[in-house]
């Protein structure tokens, strides 16, 4: 081994439309902010172009998910997600990623933390940012999750094998309610205007605005709207001055800083025909609504897992911003099919109301995950000892 170098075993895993590098919390010290650091290494930041790491370079593929053993009677391992910045020496731990999340199921597999069992593994999760339990059905073949199938997401070439994820246990996970302010609608005032939102604590709390509010049509794609800097800054006014009015932050002008992945942002709007980034064509009658949503302060390139569940909910409560732009067979059925700036996104959803609160009673969504890599990054032993 090297004098001046350390090394740790991780993987890299894509899960969903997301990708990011797993590691067994017994490969990381307990101690902050040497396990903070360690990890920042791993990734090459703070560096846009993380050239001295692992990180992709993109907010989709600089994420953290530390497994290990289960503390909960309930669950059979523990998760803990973190969006590691590009920019500055920060790793988010505050919210969660539907995408990561469901590559769980094959790592905890794949690393003897949970028994194969054909053809179906459920996989019960515990969620350590959240305290919720996530439940996967996990493809196995022998005793590995199965790579191979049929099922097909938008922002991912070819196919795979269809890995359930049921959010029911979801709703409320951050603030103890599904529509944490009591509302179905929230007025924010920015500069003597007046936006109307829905704001969902489902996955991820998210902030719900018509495309119409902002000015927008709702088929933009990600470019677009990230080019209007007069817009991006008023998203990111709103989404703080949201977060505040919850209690998720004393300053909403330092939301950008203090608390950059969640919140996120959703601006929605009717179904519509539109181009996705790859020049596909979707098709009005395709999706039942269109959404394009922020975090990071940037638009996402397709659609996050939690993101999708928050708006699955809101769909499904009469009054709010995206029950407004619900459309065709969904307002009948549980399935919803949203479109994104690169295909969509189908997720089944139901809500129960009990005077006037309501609970997320039903939430499925599918993705397909698999390890890509397996080994040892080195990091400088002056980073690991340092106190």
């Amino acid at each position: 081994m090297h004098p001046e170098l350390d090394s740790f075993t991780v993987s890299i895993v894509r899960g969903g439309t997301s990708k990011g590098i797993f590691i067994l919390e017994s490969e990381l010290p307990k101690q902050q902010p040497t396990r903070d650091n360690i990890i920042l290494s791993i990734f090459g930041s703070p560096d846009m172009r993380q050239i001295d790491g692992l990180g992709g370079a993109d907010s989709l593929t600089s994420k953290l998910a530390i497994i290990g053993p289960s503390t909960r009677a309930d669950a059979d391992v523990d998760y803990t997600f973190g969006q590691v910045s590009l920019t500055k020496a920060f790793i988010d731990y505050k919210g969660n990623c539907g995408n990561i999340s469901s590559a769980v199921g094959a790592f905890a597999i794949e690393n003897g933390l949970v028994s194969a069992i054909e053809p179906i593994t459920n996989v019960r999760v515990h969620m350590v940012n959240t305290g919720r339990i996530l439940l996967l059905s996990v493809p196995v073949i022998g005793n590995k999750a199965r790579i191979e199938g049929d099922y097909k997401i938008s922002g991912v070439p070819g196919s795979g094998a269809k890995v359930g994820i049921d959010w029911a246990d979801c709703g409320g996970e951050s603030t103890g309610k599904l529509l944490p302010s009591g509302n179905l609608i929230d007025h924010i005032e920015v500069d003597s205007n007046s936006y109307p939102v829905s704001v969902v604590d489902a996955g991820n709390i998210t902030v719900f605005i018509a495309a119409t509010s902002l000015g927008l049509s709702g088929i933009e794609l990600p470019s677009e709207i990230e080019a209007n800097k007069g817009l991006m800054t008023l998203i990111e006014s709103i989404r703080g001055k949201v977060a505040q009015r919850l209690g998720l932050i004393d300053d909403w002008q330092l939301s950008a800083q203090e608390i950059p992945y969640a919140p996120f942002f959703s601006i929605v709007s009717p179904s519509a025909s539109y181009t996705t980034r790859d020049g596909k064509s979707i098709a009005q009658d395709e999706i039942n609504i269109v959404s394009r949503l922020l975090f990071m302060q940037g638009v996402h390139k397709t659609h996050p897992v939690t993101g999708t569940v928050a708006l699955g909910a809101c769909c499904r409560i009469p009054g709010t911003i995206a029950h407004q732009a619900l459309s065709g067979a969904a307002t009948e059925t549980d399935l919803i099919w949203i479109g994104h700036p690169s295909g969509r996104i189908e997720i089944e959803s139901a809500v129960s109301c009990s005077g006037s609160e309501y609970h997320l009673a039903k939430s499925i969504v599918a993705r397909t995950a698999r390890i890509i890599l397996k080994g040892e990054v080195y990091v400088r032993k002056s980073i690991v000892t340092a106190q």
